[in-house]
């Protein structure tokens, strides 16, 4: 079912439409090396064929996961002795070229740089981590999407009736093609690859191999719910450890978490672990995002997340996923608090700026011999001898007096530090309740 035209392609119009770079090349256009990103089963090898036969050059193809340095290079030796001979171009397609090691990739440029060959590579993996520059810099990056539930829908019924296909033998049921759809997650591959077991299935079961040919009137068999659920165990999840849907889904899992969508956070919770991701990085996101994003809103969020962490350490995989599972919904649904992460960023971001000074001489140590003639630790109030435990004193340097880092927000429990707080700034500075000095508006 390999689309034979650029006509046939289902999905991917934002590259296919008039006056478009693919189209343009693949009509007889200027060539130029290309960089196909996307899914599996978007139609990157299809595109990268229709490159070569469609404007009549040379195709040579390798695969990255079987292909050394010394396959690449007798490649290009035929492509250079082919291009002296007949002036013949060779387009070279490489699948999975995220695969190559650097030394591999870079052995292209050459060829490349004075046109040897169009190099059309296809990558599941975001380009501009796993190609090296100099090779990316000599090529157009087409992104390719994950097709659309309709496209996928155009893509079973075509596969259906096409003589290339199942060639009208079977029939499918609406609730079958919706279930099919489904489990395709945008790969044409994977929808065709469940539409075929399940085909198969239904005519294995049925009198006659070719029911539609049976004069007698025999009905076409058709591919049920039933039969799609019992040929497909179940969707494989796209995901790449090391590429960019691992930092796709766990940016996407603490930004539920963060905006509170606690179904969310736990689709991509189980979209890591289905995966195979490593349970300590989740665990880890979880213990940072639980201070900088909740902190004193709910000040039990971080042992939680600790706690979790220490499951993943001590029972692991899979009862581990319940501690995780349990972290994720407290941290979801806690009050929201990114008070924390802005006090300390702030406080570095003075310290970076040079607004140190020196430490106030009460507040040095006074414990070695000599401290008291230089004046070191004389005057210290000792707050426990004060009322509340509060000593009006300074604290910071010169230069910080009155800078305010740290800003509660009224929510959670950190609403009850934000009325405290006040109180205790205004005991430790001597200054009157809520105001404040110096830069503290702005701090």
């Amino acid at each position: 079912m390999r689309p034979r035209s650029l006509d046939e392609v289902a999905g991917q119009q934002h590259l296919l439409g008039p006056g478009s770079p693919l189209r343009r090349l693949v009509e007889g256009g200027a060539p130029s090396s290309l960089v196909l990103y996307g899914p599996p089963g978007t139609g990157k090898t299809t595109l990268a064929t229709l490159v070569a036969g469609s404007t009549g050059r040379r195709f040579a193809q390798l695969s990255a996961v079987s292909a050394g340095v010394k396959e690449v290079r007798a490649v290009l030796e035929a492509a250079r002795r082919e291009l002296r001979t007949s002036g013949e171009q060779t387009v070279l397609f490489i699948d999975e070229v995220h695969r190559f090691s650097k030394t591999q990739q870079d052995s292209l440029l050459g060829a490349v740089e004075d046109r040897t060959v169009v190099l059309v590579a296809a990558t599941t993996e975001n380009p501009f981590f796993s190609i090296v520059s100099p090779l990316l810099s000599r090529s157009l990056v087409l992104q390719l999407q994950p097709l659309t539930d309709a496209e996928i829908a155009e893509v079973l019924d075509r596969a259906v009736t096409d003589p290339r296909g199942l060639a009208g033998r079977v029939t499918l049921a609406d609730e079958a093609k919706a279930h099919l759809v489904a489990l395709a997650g945008g790969d044409a591959r994977r929808s065709l690859t469940a539409l075929e077991a399940a085909a198969d299935s239904v005519l294995a079961a049925a009198s006659t191999p070719e029911p539609a040919a049976d004069e007698a009137g025999a009905a076409v068999p058709e591919v049920d719910l039933p039969a799609v659920e019992a040929a497909v165990d179940r969707a494989a999840v796209r995901y790449d450890r090391d590429g960019d849907q691992h930092y796709d889904v766990i940016s996407a899992f603490i930004k539920s978490i963060r905006g509170s969508d606690v179904d969310a956070a736990l689709h991509y919770l189980a979209r890591m672990i289905e995966a195979g991701e490593d349970p300590r990085f989740i665990a880890r996101r979880l213990m940072v995002h639980a201070s900088e994003d909740i902190g004193m809103a709910d000040p039990t969020a971080l042992p939680v997340a600790v706690a979790a962490a220490q499951v993943v350490q001590l029972v692991g995989l899979p009862e581990a996923r319940i501690g995780l599972a349990q972290a994720t919904i407290h941290l979801a649904t806690a009050p929201k608090s990114n008070a924390v992460v802005m006090a300390i960023d702030a406080a570095m971001a003075d310290v970076r700026a040079g607004l140190a000074g020196s430490v106030p001489p009460h507040l040095r140590d006074g414990h070695y011999p000599g401290a008291a003639k230089l004046g070191n630790a004389q005057r210290y109030v000792y707050p426990h001898d004060r009322p509340d435990a509060l000593a009006a004193q300074q604290y910071p340097p010169d230069a910080l007096v009155g800078r305010d880092y740290y800003r509660p927000v009224p929510r959670g429990a950190e609403r009850a530090v934000a009325e405290r707080l006040p109180k205790l700034r205004s005991a430790v500075r001597g200054t009157p309740p809520n105001g404040s000095s110096g830069l503290g508006t702005e701090g």
